[in-house]
This record gives C-alpha cells, sequence and structure tokens, in this order.
C-alpha cells in the first residue's frame, strides 16, 4: 500500500476553496440584487412624505438602481399625488434620458412605446400649463396613438383643456342671487362681492363623503382667506329638504362656519350647470370682474396658484387642531 502524499490535503484544500468561491460570489450577487430588488419597490410604492420619497431615492442611488427606474419612480409619485406641475418640470430630464433609453432598465414599461407616451403625455402637461391648446392636442394626441392602453390617464388633461376653453367664455352675473340656507329671502351674490378682491364659490353636500371630510380644511381655507378680502360662499344642490337639513347639522358642529355665507343653489340658471360642477367638492375662484381663474377640486395644486394671483401672500391654510386631539 502506498503511503498518502503529504500533499493530498493541501491539494483537497486548495480544491475546496476553488469550487467554493465561485458559489460564494454567487450568493453574494444574489444578495445584492435582492437589496437593488427592494431599494426598487421602495421608491416605486413610498408615499409617506417628500422626505421620505426623496430618501428612498438618495437609497436606491446608493445601491445601484438604473436611473431610469429612478426617472420612472418620481414620475408615478407625483401622477399619484396629481402634481402637474412637478411632472411639466420633469421635462428636461425626460429628454436627457429619450437617446439613451434601455428598455431592461425600466420598472413599469413592458414595450418602448409606452416610455415614448408618456414623454408625449409630460409635454402635453408642459403645452397646458403654457396654454398653448396646439402643441397641448399634438402631444396628448401622439400619446394615445403610442399608447392606446393608457388613454384614461389622459383622459383628466383633455377635461382641464375644455374646462379652460369654457370658462374662458364665462363671466359670473353678480346680480344673480340664491336662497340662504338658513331662510329668508334671496342673498345677491353683488351685496357679498363688494369691497372684496374676489370670491370664492364652494359647491358641496352633506352626502358627500369626500365633501364631509374635507370640511375641517375647508373652514381653515375660508378662515385665511377671510384676511385677504376673498369672499367665500357655500352653495348645496337645490329641491332637497331633508338635503338643506342635513347640511345645516354638518355646518352646525364646523369650526369657523361664519367665515361662509352657506346658500341653496337655484333651480333655474344654476351656478353649478353654468360653470360646469360635474362632482363635489368643486371650488370655482371668480375676480372682482367675474372672471373664472379656476374651476377644480381644492386639493388641484393650481386652486392655491390661482388663489395667488388674487393676493400674493396667500399661503395654503392648515385645519386647526381638534380640541384632545
Amino acid at each position: 500500500m502506498h503511503a498518502c502524499s503529504p500533499l493530498l490535503p493541501l491539494t483537497f484544500a486548495l480544491v475546496a476553496l476553488i469550487v467554493q468561491a465561485p458559489a460564494q460570489e454567487g450568493l453574494a450577487a444574489e444578495m445584492e440584487n435582492a437589496v437593488r430588488q427592494q431599494a426598487t419597490e421602495k421608491i416605486l410604492t413610498e408615499r409617506t412624505s417628500q422626505e421620505a420619497f426623496n430618501k428612498a431615492i438618495s437609497d436606491a442611488r446608493s445601491m445601484g438602481v438604473a436611473e431610469q427606474a429612478i426617472l420612472e419612480a418620481r414620475f408615478l409619485y407625483h401622477v399619484d399625488l396629481e402634481q402637474h406641475d412637478a411632472i411639466g418640470a420633469m421635462l428636461p430630464d425626460f429628454m436627457k434620458r429619450r437617446a439613451v433609453f434601455k428598455l431592461a432598465e425600466s420598472e413599469i414599461f413592458s414595450v418602448e412605446e409606452d416610455w415614448l407616451a408618456v414623454l408625449e403625455y409630460v409635454q402635453a402637461i408642459v403645452a397646458l400649463n403654457k396654454g398653448d391648446q396646439d402643441a397641448f392636442k399634438r402631444h396628448i394626441t401622439e400619446a394615445f396613438w403610442l399608447s392606446p392602453g393608457q388613454a384614461a390617464a389622459y383622459a383628466p388633461l383633455i377635461e382641464s383643456l375644455r374646462m379652460r376653453e369654457s370658462m374662458a367664455r364665462v363671466k359670473l352675473d353678480f346680480s344673480q342671487g340664491a336662497i340662504s340656507l338658513n331662510g329668508g329671502a334671496a342673498v345677491a351674490l353683488s351685496n357679498l362681492i363688494k369691497g372684496n378682491k374676489a370670491m370664492l364659490l364652494h359647491f358641496w353636500s352633506p352626502w358627500s363623503r369626500e365633501c364631509v371630510e374635507a370640511m375641517d380644511d375647508f373652514s381653515a381655507t375660508a378662515e385665511m382667506l377671510s384676511k385677504h378680502e376673498i369672499a367665500v360662499v357655500s352653495l348645496i344642490p337645490p329641491d332637497i329638504a331633508a338635503l338643506a337639513t342635513d347640511a345645516r347639522e354638518t355646518i352646525r358642529s364646523l369650526s369657523g362656519a361664519e367665515k361662509s355665507v352657506w346658500l341653496i343653489d337655484s333651480d333655474e340658471g344654476a351656478l353649478a350647470q353654468m360653470l360646469r360642477v360635474r362632482q363635489l367638492p368643486t371650488m370655482v375662484l371668480v375676480s372682482a370682474e367675474g372672471k373664472v381663474l379656476f374651476n377644480g377640486v381644492p386639493t388641484d395644486e393650481q386652486f392655491w396658484t390661482a388663489l395667488r394671483t388674487v393676493d400674493r401672500g396667500i399661503e395654503q391654510a392648515k385645519p386647526s387642531k381638534v380640541e384632545g386631539q
């Protein structure tokens, strides 16, 4: 029997190391990919705050997440929060990525046409903000052509353009009146706008969950606007007795209710109909000359932009804290 060579144990050890090294490297790569994927999912879903989102973006970059994926995450963040101005401000970043787009680095697009459609969509937002209707129609049409499946995302922009076109032709007649929610004679809008820079019309209903949940925000806004000489008028739909009863009950528990005038819209020549109110709550800001400056939901960032055209000192109001909270 031959004696075992003293070199054999060392040889076996070296062979084991050589075999284990690729396995360990593969495991490390898998762990690195898992961490990177987790960071990617974080930027696609983080909506707690702008600060939290910015940190998620910073962490993702440090972990090697592709810039294409980061751009897409930023886009989705502003889309989810309906921050159209912020989406428009991303146009330079989108244009830079256009020439170097790689589908393999994308997290939300399955074909390149979907990416190009979003690029057209962003350009449409920029055109809309500039009031360039021809450019808007060109870009939104191209976006639809490239990706018909995303048509639902384009509809709000198209509706926004149509609303602007319609409101540009409207001049509110302040001699028009509406019935007080608390009874009595009709209240003329001319008496309410007198001595004020503008008027905010707040269309709402106590039967709308969204309206009731937004009442504290509205109350804070009304209180702030009264300090800036903007009359605040709240209107509920006409003709339903129970609606008025529930509206009075809602107002009774509202802090700062006296900062708004509470009315019932007219049956004939209803303000809601003239101003194309389609959902509640809706805010319509009207200048002292009767020109519509804003018509939309109170969460739209353009609402506060429009208010600042009336008074540059206006800041977004914060609801008062309820005692005991």
